[in-house]
């Protein structure tokens, strides 16, 4: 079926017709464009928007992984009549859709991947999307191609030396924001949390932190404020796993459920806000495990067997390349905004 749904009926008695000359003008170009990609070749994917207009290092895949089948990256539209896969990160096509999206038609047997890193709280316009994709890529666990922030994995050897330096940790609760609603769940929270113990705050609008030195300051302090700007399933994003697991500080969450949170990372990984009746009670169990050094270092036990790990943007164009290699069929998604929402 194709992702740009069916042909008014006006225009079906000749479908057959324009398909055959829509392939074979196809053929016709990639023939006699001297660009074209040579027989036996690669996937070509085309990232038609880059996340948040980064720049990203483009290798081949099969120097990130050279057991797993090959692809090629580009970020050149003129390749788009080739390209085997075109990758759409949403926030930089939300504004216009019928705009920024690419062209139509498409290559016969193009799939179209659509990409978000951000909540559905942020990403707008999604219903214009409807019909028009073949696989999705998200930190959503169920997406076609499955890109979290980050994850846990064994040792690959004997555990190196304990990264926690507890004489070190002279601090207690850090949090680094730069989202700053006042109206926000997490502002809200943190607002009565800071009325109970002292909560150092980093970023926009408050103390100034370089990214380059945020993993050393950090980790100074015992606890992390890991809170999400907004709760959804699986949105567990590089708060926990960089800012506070980098700087071996314990995660103090806010965000999806705990039962979520434990699809992820170990019960005692962690402490969710939930557990608590009320800041007030939150306050007061810190401040307890804070005095006492053996509770404390029981949420580091499972840094015995697992280390805290994140990919890449690269990584993640990779994954991309790995799924569509290895599944060929011609799905549509009918409605994105009904699945992530």
């Amino acid at each position: 079926r194709s992702p740009l749904g069916p042909p008014p009926s006006s225009l079906r008695c000749s479908l057959p017709l324009l398909l055959a000359l829509s392939f074979y003008s196809y053929l016709r170009v990639s023939q006699d464009n001297p660009t074209g990609p040579p027989a036996g070749r690669s996937l070509l994917i085309l990232l038609w928007t880059l996340p948040f207009h980064t720049p990203v290092a483009l290798s081949r895949c099969s120097e990130l992984r050279p057991s797993e089948a090959d692809c090629q990256l580009t970020t050149n539209r003129s390749q788009y009549p080739w390209a085997d896969a075109v990758i759409v990160h949403h926030r930089e096509v939300s504004y216009s859709p019928s705009k920024q999206l690419p062209p139509s038609p498409r290559p016969p047997g193009q799939r179209w991947v659509w990409f978000s890193m951000e909540s559905p709280s942020h990403c707008r316009q999604l219903q214009a999307l409807d019909g028009l994709f073949n696989l999705t890529m998200s930190y959503r666990s169920d997406s076609d191609v499955f890109t979290p922030y980050g994850w846990l994995e064994p040792w690959p050897g004997p555990p190196e030396p304990a990264g926690l330096n507890l004489s070190a940790k002279t601090e207690l609760v850090a949090w680094v924001v730069s989202n700053w609603r006042e109206d926000s769940a997490r502002v809200r929270y943190y607002q009565q949390l800071r009325a109970h113990l002292p909560v150092h705050v980093f970023g926009r609008s408050h103390q100034q932190l370089p990214r380059e030195a945020m993993a050393r300051r950090l980790a100074q302090y015992k606890f992390y404020l890991a809170f999400e700007n907004s709760q959804h399933r699986d949105y567990i994003t590089e708060k926990l796993w960089n800012n506070a697991l980098r700087a071996w500080a314990v995660p103090v969450v806010l965000g999806p459920s705990r039962q979520n949170y434990e699809r992820f990372l170990p019960p005692d990984a962690f402490i969710h806000v939930e557990d608590f009746p009320s800041p007030q009670a939150l306050a007061q169990h810190l401040r307890e495990l804070d005095r006492d050094p053996a509770r404390y270092l029981g949420y580091f036990r499972w840094r015995e067997t697992l280390r805290p790990a994140s990919g890449s943007w690269a990584l993640s164009f990779c994954k991309a390349c790995w799924r569509l290699q290895q599944d060929s069929r011609y799905q549509t998604v009918p409605s994105i905004a009904s699945w992530f929402t």
